[in-house]
């Protein structure tokens, strides 16, 4: 036990991390080559061609095999100079934003996406905003043993996380909005600020949604995310609109019971395209539909020991800056994970939110991996209170 504390202060890289991360990663190549599977094409062939006759799970292949590119770049950089390239990389990405509102792609009702036409593909630039979110904020968090207490340090911490909150959510994004939000709750909780304003924060986030949900109640909304908290609470009333994906969705999963319907069957939920957008927000129903409940209970697992051991690794990372990134990386795989499954089983409203590692999508992917790899850096660099600026502060209490 002693060797292992040790060995953990000293830094190394964290392989169990990797192979649960990888070992998620290829197991939704197979989920998102069901979703999009079409017997007629691709039958009988064997599981790798199936794989390459779906474009979808060809190109998340292509993903995995650059992601490991992605890991050895970022945790080769030593951790001062992340630190120090934060603010770079944060105005960066800021600046793609208000590029991708002015000539970004549309698809879905979503002004989202800029062309690339080096990489062949679309990048989702607010997939990224997450990341240079949770940097900038960490930075600025670490500042201060006391962050948010003075009037100036509030502002500067509200621009730093609101600015590309309102970029993403004029791009249509409202998921991505309620993760950074989610985020930000945690990353302020564990760098010590009041509990007051922590509250206020959350009675205003309340007193948002029920303003929402009354106006569309009150209205003939047509706005599909008004239309989705609506369904949310009667999807037989919305399912023609906004209730249809929950209620395809339960039964997709359902159908599944204990072990699943099996692999590449045709005639299933999925295979037949009841359930919308199943490669990529809804994945979990492919899970759930196919492998049953074992096969949920396994990748609930899988994310239950990936969120575990980043915390593990926090409890040798003295440094808050880097703490707060691992608390970061945590709280927003953590709300993914909680949010995409809800919705799949219908006891959160639909939004969305892919699953990470799971769900297709190039920028999502690419993302998570640079998170995991910011853990893993850390990890290795094995941040000891040498180089800590401000004493850690005390977990928060409600007085």
């Amino acid at each position: 036990m002693m060797s292992e504390t040790r060995r953990n202060r000293e830094g190394h890289f964290d392989w169990p991390l990797v192979v649960v991360v990888y070992a998620l990663s290829i197991f939704g190549i197979l989920c998102i080559t069901m979703a999009t599977y079409v017997p007629s094409v691709s039958e009988d062939l064997p599981l790798l061609n199936k794989i390459l006759a779906s474009r979808s799970g060809m190109w998340q292949s292509i993903f995995l095999v650059v992601s490991p590119i992605v890991i050895g770049v970022i945790v080769a950089l030593p951790t001062q100079i992340i630190r120090s390239r934060t603010r770079l990389v944060y105005l960066g990405v800021l600046g793609l934003l208000v590029v991708t509102l002015v000539i970004g792609q549309v698809s879905n009702g979503l002004r989202g996406w800029l062309k690339s036409d080096l990489l062949g593909r679309s990048i989702q630039v607010s997939e990224f905003s997450k990341l240079s979110v949770m940097l900038m904020l960490a930075q600025q968090l670490a500042r201060s043993e006391k962050p948010m207490s003075k009037f100036r340090d509030f502002m500067r911490t509200m621009i730093i996380v609101g600015v590309p909150a309102l970029a993403v959510l004029a791009q249509g994004e409202t998921g991505t909005v309620i993760v950074i939000a989610f985020m930000f709750l945690a990353m302020i909780y564990f760098a010590g600020v009041d509990i007051r304003i922590i509250l206020a924060f959350i009675v205003l986030g309340v007193l948002g949604i029920g303003a929402i949900v009354a106006y569309g109640m009150l209205s003939e909304t047509t706005d599909y995310r008004i239309l989705r908290l609506l369904a949310f609470m009667d999807p037989e009333k919305y399912r023609q609109t906004g209730g249809y994906q929950i209620l395809m969705s339960q039964k997709a999963i359902g159908a599944g019971q204990m072990t699943g319907v099996g692999t590449f069957l045709p005639g299933s939920w999925t295979t037949l395209g009841f359930v919308p957008e199943s490669s990529t927000d809804a994945i979990f129903t492919v899970v759930g539909e196919c492998f049953g409940f074992v096969g949920c209970a396994g990748v609930l697992l899988a994310y239950l020991f990936i969120i575990l051991r980043m915390i593990f690794l926090a409890r040798f990372t003295e440094d808050k800056f880097c703490r707060l990134v691992i608390v970061g990386v945590v709280s927003m795989l953590l709300f993914h994970v909680f949010q995409n499954v809800a919705m799949s089983m219908g006891i959160m409203p639909i939004t969305g939110i892919p699953l990470p590692f799971l769900s297709y999508g190039g920028s999502n992917f690419i993302s998570n991996i640079a998170a995991v790899a910011l853990v893993l850096n850390i990890g290795r660099s094995g941040n000891s209170a040498t180089v800590t600026t401000v004493p850690l502060p005390k977990m928060n209490t409600v007085r």
